[in-house]
């Protein structure tokens, strides 16, 4: 009556339905949890230079210049549901062409078992922070925020942004391309 294949395909069916049911609990186990957490960043030797955009024929661009210092313990953050933690540092600001500009700076990941207490002083940007015209000359309002995608074995992948930014001003005026 039940061939050796269609005692196959039950035993089959019921593994997926048990594995899918022990996945979806691992998930809602750490779903509510709080991934917030404190963020101390300075920003330092901050210049804006005009530099020619190879991109663009003969367009001038500015192109801004800082290190910074980032001070966080993302240790508790971790739990048994979370692989790994992918930090960026991620520079907003306003201009007169767009509403909203946001520049990556800097990038780490950081995964379970590794150290995941940051303290990092005088750090050099990763990527560049280049402007599509001349928004960053004399801009006020530079908003620097650490903000992190959780990438969970179970469930889906959270965007964190860590409580304390820091906010600074490009000069005035453009920087001397030897100095």
């Amino acid at each position: 009556m039940n061939t050796v294949l269609s005692r196959l395909n039950s035993a089959f069916a019921f593994t997926l339905s048990v594995t899918a049911s022990v996945t979806f609990a691992c998930f809602l186990t750490t779903h509510f949890l709080d991934y917030g957490h404190d963020v101390e960043i300075g920003v330092n030797d901050i210049m804006v230079r005009n530099i020619e955009d190879f991109n663009a024929y003969r367009k001038k661009n500015d192109l801004g210049s800082l290190s910074f210092d980032l001070k966080a313990d993302l240790e508790p953050l971790f739990n048994w549901n979370l692989k790994q933690i992918f930090l960026y540092l991620l520079a907003e600001y306003e201009t007169k062409n767009n509403k909203v500009n946001q520049v990556v700076l800097w990038d780490k990941i950081i995964k379970r078992g590794e150290n995941a207490n940051i303290d990092l002083k005088g750090m050099h940007t990763s990527y560049y922070f280049f402007d599509d015209g001349h928004g960053l000359k004399g801009n006020k309002n530079v908003t620097v925020t650490l903000r992190w995608n959780l990438v969970p074995n179970a469930g889906y992948l959270g965007l964190v942004t860590g409580t304390g930014n820091h906010q600074f001003s490009f000069p005035n005026t453009y920087a001397n391309r030897r100095g």
